[in-house]
């Protein structure tokens, strides 16, 4: 995948601005003329952070705009994380912040989930009309192996019971993200 060290101090400057005007009730900026992968259309998560503590997580696997126009609507999104509705971002705590921009390789079927690789690859676990994603970095993160990081998935993440992702009617699409921050 290998993105630019422009491209990536753009697409976090982009998830900050997103972000900070949303917490400060203002537009979105407009978004246009992008070129390069930020024309692309590709999956992507922006995630906020403060001194660790996580603050708001959005991303999409099927964007629909190209990404510099996504990675806005996921910091818009992020900042509105309903996760987090009882305990809002404020503008004081702007400066403090940490924005995360995750870009999602294309999802990839697959038929033997225990064999993913901890740390390199992302789920996204869908059986009986649910469905939830954990990124790469959350096994690890845990301390989690293959079958753990499906379990905490199908439990956690899709309100499923742990071991779902085993249904033979449920799918798990395996991904890799590059992620960068500022």
């Amino acid at each position: 995948m290998s993105i630019s060290e422009n491209d990536r101090a753009e697409l976090v400057a982009l998830a900050r601005k997103a972000v900070t005007t949303t917490v400060k009730g203002e537009p979105l900026p407009c978004a246009a003329g992008y070129s390069g992968i930020l024309a692309e259309k590709r999956g992507c998560f922006v995630t906020i952070t403060n001194q660790g503590r996580l603050r708001g997580c959005i991303g999409t696997f099927h964007p629909q705009a190209p990404l510099g126009r996504t990675i806005l609507e996921m910091g818009q999104s992020a900042a509105h994380d309903p996760r987090f509705i009882l305990d809002p971002i404020t503008p004081k705590e702007l400066p403090e912040l940490t924005i995360e921009v995750s870009i999602l390789s294309p999802l990839e079927k697959t038929n033997a989930p225990e064999k993913l690789q901890v740390g390199v690859h992302g789920i996204y676990v869908i059986c009986r009309g649910r469905g939830g994603c954990f990124l790469p970095e959350v096994a690890t993160d845990q301390g989690w192996d293959a079958v753990e990081f499906l379990n905490y998935c199908c439990a956690h993440k899709a309100g499923l019971p742990a071991d779902a992702w085993r249904n033979p009617n449920a799918e798990v699409y395996l991904f890799t993200s590059e992620k960068f921050h500022a």
